[in-house]
């Protein structure tokens, strides 16, 4: 398992656009993705989970992946919430 802090820098924070382009991102990966905001556990893969959290700009998350290619997908969450989803 990969674990990595992040905070959530785009505007908008994990609005319709960049939860979608999240969950197709990680939805080609076998490992589970987990989403951890202020001690609740979020399916990483599920757009309406994702929504419902309700992450704003400034949120402090944790991704969590494990599975066998969870080093490339971390690699590839740590990048669009870097890049701030490219907003």
């Amino acid at each position: 398992m990969v674990s990595q802090t992040f905070t959530i820098t785009n505007s908008q924070g994990f609005h319709m656009r960049p939860a979608g382009a999240f969950t197709a991102a990680m939805g080609k990966y076998q490992s589970t993705v987990t989403v951890i905001k202020d001690g609740n556990r979020i399916d990483g893969k599920s757009i309406m989970n994702l929504i419902a959290a309700c992450i704003k700009c400034g949120t402090e998350i944790t991704i969590e992946i494990d599975g066998a290619d969870e080093a490339t997908a971390m690699k590839e969450a740590a990048e669009m919430i870097e890049n701030g989803f490219g907003e």
